[in-house]
């Protein structure tokens, strides 16, 4: 009787102990077990220049205080050259450009103040005397009346009104060509006279460009 109960509590005691052992080795894995890694943080994607959406606003930006000429968007981080190329309206003064040799000089640093006459006012000309001068024997002529559309500088209308307006009514503005403009206000319209008495209004001011500023006229000038 003394040995079956003394046999029962040993195996008892035996069953205790496995089983605090088998507790302990739950717990110590439990501890020694790396957390699950955290799920990185990803940044939210940054626009880069080529990215459509930037460079469609960054051209909205560069368009929006310039009017349209010749039914195309002008973009003041642009050229003179290239803006005007763009413009259905000024294909003879392009064709012009380029003929006379001036276009790498008007896409150069500036700035300039270009007055741009439209097709209507080189078409208002003698009949053939467009066509005569974009002859390559006439390029020195053609060159002539081109610069004569060029003022050195970033003139704008705020600053030709300045001008006219300290001039007691007029401005004398000086070309690239040599010879001067006579600046005027008609009502709010700035017009400009050529050495051969003929008057050019501006239809469209200020379109601004990365080397300078235009003003559209309708009316070509003459030294």
């Amino acid at each position: 009787m003394k040995r079956t109960l003394l046999a029962t509590m040993l195996l008892a005691s035996i069953a205790a102990l496995t089983a605090c052992q088998k507790d302990a080795a739950t717990d110590s894995t439990a501890a020694t077990t790396t957390p699950p890694a955290e799920a990185p943080v990803t940044a939210p994607p940054v626009a880069t220049a080529t990215d459509p959406a930037m460079s469609a606003e960054a051209d909205a930006t560069a368009q929006t205080d310039n009017p349209m000429v010749g039914g195309a968007p002008m973009f003041a981080d642009r050229d003179i050259v290239t803006n005007a190329a763009t413009s259905k309206d000024h294909t003879t003064l392009v064709a012009a450009v380029q003929a006379a040799g001036l276009a790498d000089t008007l896409k150069g640093p500036g700035p300039f103040t270009v007055f741009a006459p439209t097709n209507a006012a080189f078409e208002k000309l003698p009949a053939g005397a467009v066509d005569g001068l974009l002859k390559p024997e006439m390029k020195s002529d053609l060159t002539k009346v081109l610069t004569y559309h060029v003022v050195p500088g970033n003139v704008d209308a705020a600053a030709l009104v300045q001008q006219i307006q300290a001039g007691g009514g007029s401005a004398k503005l000086k070309t690239v060509e040599g010879a001067e403009l006579t600046a005027k206000l008609d009502g709010d319209t700035v017009t400009l006279t050529d050495a051969k008495g003929d008057v050019a209004r501006v239809t469209t001011a200020d379109v601004r460009q990365s080397n300078g500023v235009i003003h559209v006229i309708d009316t070509v000038l003459m030294p």
